[in-house]
């Protein structure tokens, strides 16, 4: 299959090219020139699959053309290594808990594909791959950590200092071998900034082999469409859907997840509407509201891993629907919370429901109980495990306190590995083509 980029102004790009240079030349993003759906039979018994096998069928949608089918078995298998269940909060209502990975957020499903399928187009290659991401949170520990020992590939993680909890910041700057932190002074557009840019620069790219692991390479999105299908079959096989429509509630920042869903929505998943669930940074929101699309700079929120004020993903979903913002408003309904209201909410759902929500999926919880209609069950995604936000969670629970796993204890034990990076690109760039190796 071809690959195309958003901004339409460079010519169509293999698989294993798109996955590579991650952003298009023309500073577009490559996507697949068709989706190819699944018929009604696929989905009537998509319900006596597992998780792996539905990931598998949906894979062979989109890679089966330049991957066989062996090798892509293994890296799906070999991808998901755990599950990403639906809880029932409530009547009618569940989460889509995406937190039981290595590093305990959604991010952990594409960031481990990309990882393997990067490491399957470039066996034999001699020159070191240069990974870099910028991160508002959990990106830089699930990306770090899916290619962390990876030989022939580093990983630099660029935050923003200050606007990362405490133990995100120690999944990604305690790890060493191939992976270095860069802490930046400024927000997580200013980090997306200097990525981009990179890829643009033509002396950089000549002498370096650059690729990104953010959601604007296809290779980290597109997987998360498998657990969007898996969530389907999961409550088809509880009998939730028999007379029912499905709602999926998506917290949204850069918005490479609800374009996921999206993608899978256009394969053939039954999905009545999708809810876009933001912070203060509206800019979406606003567009679905009003059609004019304005992104502006982002605003510092406790659901941090979505402040993003220019979200990178959008363009995909405007090119997915012709610029249409009529189709794009039939199929998404924006919602936007305030910070007290997250608070709010966390308190509620654990009063009420004995749940644990962490702010991200408190603002899907929050979009669920505004938006959902009689005769509908709906999904919220749970993104992050409550406790890599444990003193905003701790806080809105008052008397119960969120239990540390131990999968981030590892973590936090660890020595603080971090370099001091400013938002001008001149002093980026200097770092990489000074970089060892």
């Amino acid at each position: 299959m071809k690959y195309y980029s958003t901004r339409k102004s460079t010519p169509f790009v293999s698989l294993k090219e798109a996955v590579i240079k991650g952003l298009a030349p023309d500073n577009g993003l490559y996507m697949p020139e068709r989706i190819e759906k699944f018929d009604s039979t696929f989905i009537a018994h998509i319900h006596q699959l597992s998780f792996q096998e539905i990931a598998l069928e949906v894979a062979k949608k989109f890679f089966g053309e330049d991957i066989d089918i062996e090798s892509l078995q293994h890296i799906v298998y070999d991808t998901l290594q755990f599950d990403c269940p639906v809880v029932k909060v409530k009547e009618n209502v569940y989460s889509l808990e995406l937190f039981h990975g290595p590093t305990l957020a959604f991010k952990d499903v594409g960031a481990r594909f990309m990882a393997r399928l990067l490491q399957y187009f470039l066996s034999g290659n001699e020159q070191q791959v240069h990974v870099l991401v910028a991160t508002s949170g959990d990106t830089g520990s699930a990306v770090a950590n899916g290619f962390l020992g990876v030989e022939g590939i580093h990983v630099h993680v660029l935050y923003p200092k200050g606007k990362v909890s405490e133990i995100q910041e120690s999944q990604f700057t305690t790890l060493g071998k191939n992976v270095t932190a860069l802490e930046v002074e400024g927000n997580f557009d200013d980090c997306q900034h200097l990525v981009k840019t990179a890829f643009l620069d033509e002396e950089l790219n000549r002498k370096l082999l650059l690729t990104s692991a953010n959601s604007i390479n296809i290779a980290r999105f597109l997987p998360q469409a498998f657990y969007y299908f898996n969530a389907y079959a999961r409550l088809k096989e509880l009998g939730e859907l028999n007379e029912k429509e499905l709602v999926v509630s998506v917290p949204s920042g850069n918005f490479g997840n609800l374009t996921a869903g999206l993608f899978a929505f256009e394969m053939g998943l039954p999905v009545a509407r999708f809810f876009a669930a933001n912070n203060e940074n509206d800019v979406v929101y606003r567009y679905l509201l009003n059609g004019k699309y304005q992104p502006e700079a982002t605003v510092e929120t406790i659901a941090n891993a979505m402040d993003v004020g220019a979200p990178s993903n959008f363009d995909r979903i405007l090119d997915l629907y012709d610029h249409s913002h009529e189709r794009i408003s039939k199929i998404i309904k924006g919602y936007r919370y305030s910070d007290d209201q997250i608070r709010r909410a966390i308190q509620d759902v654990f009063k009420t429901h004995g749940y644990v929500c962490d702010p991200h999926g408190a603002c899907g919880y929050l979009a669920l109980e505004e938006g959902m209609e009689n005769g509908q069950t709906g999904i919220f995604l749970e993104t992050a495990h409550p406790a890599k936000f444990k003193n905003i969670v701790d806080q809105a629970l008052g008397n119960h306190k969120v239990a540390i796993p131990e999968k981030l204890m590892h973590f936090i034990k660890g020595n603080k590995q971090s370099v001091p990076m400013t938002a001008n690109y001149s002093k980026f760039k200097d770092y990489l083509l000074e970089f060892p190796g």
